[in-house]
Formats: structure tokens, C-alpha cells, sequence
């Protein structure tokens, strides 16, 4: 009984991964469309989240059945939790860029970033982008090293969240409506942030059963 929880653990895994990659995507388009005004990106990164939304509660299902079915003792049945943690750091990030995605559509055809902090954005939006990415790859690969490099690339994502809002406080030039777009902007790509990192330490969990807590 037990290999066959865990050839079905294997394959909700497999699952997160094309999670990953969607909720990787879905934050490149609402960034394309933040940054360049695009519309179609934008629309991408709207039904992408839907689509997100949509699998992990496939997933939940999934681990309801598993549990039914298996009747897994209680590491096993942590290690089924743990994949719908992740589920649920996935979707929010998914939410999070499609959060990005419609500040930009609010603002269209205006520019809903100004060009003070229209770098400090990109650069957000890359460590984002990179964090999905690295959280993905961890799923792929089993590999703990790499979802340790996560607390480094979280802590460069609030470094430029102070800067997002040093330029804020600084000699803002625009209105208060840009300034409070900028601020939610900083909000929403310091959250993904967050929820990669907490995905990253239920994966490793996941492939290896040990707690982030115990974890060197």
C-alpha cells in the first residue's frame, strides 16, 4: 500500500509542476503588460489564473481521494498535506500576477507605471519570475540546494520593496492614484515572493519528509 501512495504522490507532484510553470507564466505576461501596455499578455495572465485556480482544486480532490483510498499513517499523511500547501502558495501567486495584470488594465491606454519606478518594477518582477521558476525546478529535481537559494533572492525582493517606496516618499512628481498603483505593485511582487519561498520549503518537505524546521 505503501509504494502505491507514494506512485500517487508522484504523479500530484508531477501535477505541481505544471502548476509551477503556469504560475511562472502568468507573472512574465502581467509583467509584459504591465511594463509595455500590451493588452493580449495581460489576458494570458487572467486565464492563466483561472486555469491555476482551477488545478489545484483538482489537486485538493485528488489528496481527499488519496487519503479515502490509502488510509496513509501520519508521515504519509503530512507528506499529502504538504502538496496542498503547495497548491495553495501556487494559486495565490497566481492571483498575485493577476493582480499586476489588472492594475495595468485599469489604467490602460495611461501608463500605469511612472518612469521613477518603472526599473525598480522590472527588477521585482524578475527575482519573481526567478523565485516561480526555482520553486518549479526544486519540484522537478528534488534538489535542496536550490530552494535554498530562495531566502537569497527573497531578501533582494525586499531590498527593492525599500526602494519602491524611497522613491514614494521621495520628490513624487505624479498623483496620489500612481503613487498608491506603485505602492500595490511593490505589495503584490514582495507577497509572490513570500508565497514562493513558503512553497519551496513544503516542496523539499515533500520529496525528502523532512520538516523545514529540522532542516539545517
Amino acid at each position: 500500500m505503501r509504494a502505491t501512495f507514494r506512485e500517487q504522490l508522484d504523479t500530484l507532484r508531477g501535477s505541481l509542476v505544471v502548476m509551477g510553470s503556469d504560475v511562472t507564466s502568468a507573472m512574465r505576461w502581467a509583467t509584459r503588460s504591465l511594463l509595455e501596455g500590451e493588452l493580449e499578455p495581460a489576458s494570458r495572465c487572467i486565464e492563466t489564473a483561472a486555469a491555476i485556480r482551477d488545478r489545484r482544486e483538482e489537486i485538493e480532490e485528488a489528496v481527499v481521494m488519496l487519503l479515502v483510498r490509502q488510509q496513509p499513517v501520519a508521515s504519509d499523511l503530512r507528506l499529502a498535506l504538504a502538496s496542498m500547501r503547495v497548491a495553495g502558495d501556487f494559486e495565490r501567486m497566481g492571483a498575485l500576477a493577476e493582480h499586476v495584470a489588472k492594475i495595468m488594465l485599469l489604467r490602460h491606454p495611461v501608463t500605469a507605471v511612472p518612469p521613477e519606478v518603472a526599473e525598480v518594477a522590472r527588477q521585482m518582477a524578475a527575482i519573481a519570475e526567478q523565485l516561480a521558476w526555482k520553486v518549479t525546478g526544486v519540484l522537478e529535481t528534488g534538489d535542496a540546494a536550490l530552494a535554498a537559494q530562495l531566502d537569497t533572492d527573497d531578501d533582494e525582493m525586499d531590498e527593492l520593496h525599500r526602494q519602491m517606496f524611497e522613491v514614494l516618499f521621495g520628490n513624487w512628481q505624479h498623483d496620489v492614484k500612481s503613487a498608491v498603483d506603485a505602492a500595490l505593485l511593490a505589495r503584490f511582487y514582495e507577497r509572490y515572493a513570500d508565497h514562493a519561498v513558503n512553497a519551496a520549503q513544503q516542496v523539499v518537505y515533500l520529496i525528502t519528509g523532512v520538516s523545514p524546521a529540522n532542516q539545517d
